[in-house]
């Protein structure tokens, strides 16, 4: 892998990530742009002791741009673009419309390849490797940065879900703080740990679903794949290495070589849930499958409100999952999950796995 980082026209981050070690990035964003103005601030609510960052200025980002419009996709001829360059393999930039940004952490776009209408489930092994170790270059660029304690790299796809853009991309985000989610992990496995005389709850939760057997839904010497117990949503997968690692940089070779063929696989079949044998009719011709894909690393940061857990005692794992609970509906978080955080699931997590199981790559 190769790195190259540059400066857009506004003063801005943008790193190339390139296969081959002798490709040359020496293109100038030559767009007149105003060096970029964010109000991004982070406020702690009182009652749930959790955060919310406030970004008014997002109100302004592109939505929705025609294909010939597209911000993501590389500048060729006369149009201009995010991408200075006429070509790409993976590119990372700071987001212009960040939500967070300054001390309130930093915000940045993955886009996976330059081709517009391809999706990441399309990428090659040594496409998706590419990506893999973007997101882990950048966890460990981000980390060293006084305002972040945790790095985040997720997907959003698919309009349901609420993207604006429809080039294949992701981002990552830098928070300033422990998320929520996180602080509920590290509450449970400082509990269990202390509850069971010194077990790590990842542990006992990925040994369980392998004794069951019944959510898997795919494993390789490196990883294992499974619809958890208490899925929150109808199709649901948690991605595990075998060997527990905090955070991406503890991945070790075996891991990042088997990956891409993993994650490939649990995406292709993802959109083939709805469709095919055991689809049903009403699966013809259905949308590809809205999803977040979603990393979950240790924090950065000092973890001494978690009584006796340490970094090492996080476990590194990809959570994906889709709104879409049948052909053509979705799953609404309606009044008890945004109300009151309690999800309330129409698919059995068996089911689900078994559907997942039928959907694989022949």
């Amino acid at each position: 892998m190769k790195k190259t980082s540059t400066r857009l026209a506004d003063g801005r981050e943008l790193i190339y990530y390139d296969s081959g070690d002798n490709t040359v990035r020496d293109a100038v964003d030559r767009r007149p742009l105003e060096p970029t103005v964010t109000s991004s601030q982070v406020r702690r609510d009182p009652l749930l002791g959790d955060s919310v960052a406030i970004a008014s200025h997002r109100q302004g980002r592109t939505y929705h741009p025609p294909a010939n419009e597209c911000p993501l996709c590389p500048s060729q001829g006369g149009r201009l673009s995010e991408i200075p360059d006429s070509s790409y393999d993976v590119v990372v930039f700071e987001n212009r419309f960040p939500s967070l940004a300054g001390d309130s952490g930093r915000c940045e776009v993955v886009c996976f390849t330059s081709d517009h209408d391809s999706s990441f489930a399309d990428l090659t092994e040594e496409q998706a490797g590419l990506v893999l170790e973007a997101w882990t270059d950048r966890t460990a660029e981000l980390s060293h940065l006084p305002s972040v304690e945790q790095v985040f790299c997720f997907e959003n796809r698919g309009e349901e879900i609420g993207v604006t853009l429809g080039h294949p991309h992701g981002q990552i985000y830098a928070y300033p703080f422990t998320t929520p989610r996180t602080a509920l992990m590290l509450r449970s496995l400082a509990a269990h740990k202390e509850a069971t005389g010194g077990q790590n709850l990842f542990d006992d939760v990925v040994a369980r679903e392998l004794a069951e057997g019944d959510r898997i839904v795919l494993e390789t010497e490196s990883w294992v794949a499974f619809v958890p117990y208490a899925a929150h949503w109808p199709y649901e997968v948690h991605l595990y290495p075998k060997r527990r690692v905090p955070d991406l940089l503890g991945l070790d070779e075996e891991a990042r070589t088997e990956f891409p063929q993993v994650y490939l696989e649990l995406l292709r079949r993802f959109d083939r849930i709805f469709d095919g044998p055991g689809g049903g009719k009403e699966g013809d011709g259905e949308p590809p499958t809205p999803y977040i894909a979603a990393w979950h690393q240790a924090p950065f940061g000092a973890l001494a409100e978690f009584e006796g857990v340490s970094r090492d005692d996080f476990a590194l794992h990809l959570e994906l999952f889709t709104i879409r609970r049948t052909s053509g509906k979705l799953k609404f978080l309606a009044g008890s999950e945004s109300g009151m955080s309690v999800f309330i699931n129409d698919v059995p997590p068996e089911a689900a796995a078994q559907r997942l199981r039928e959907v694989a790559s022949s």
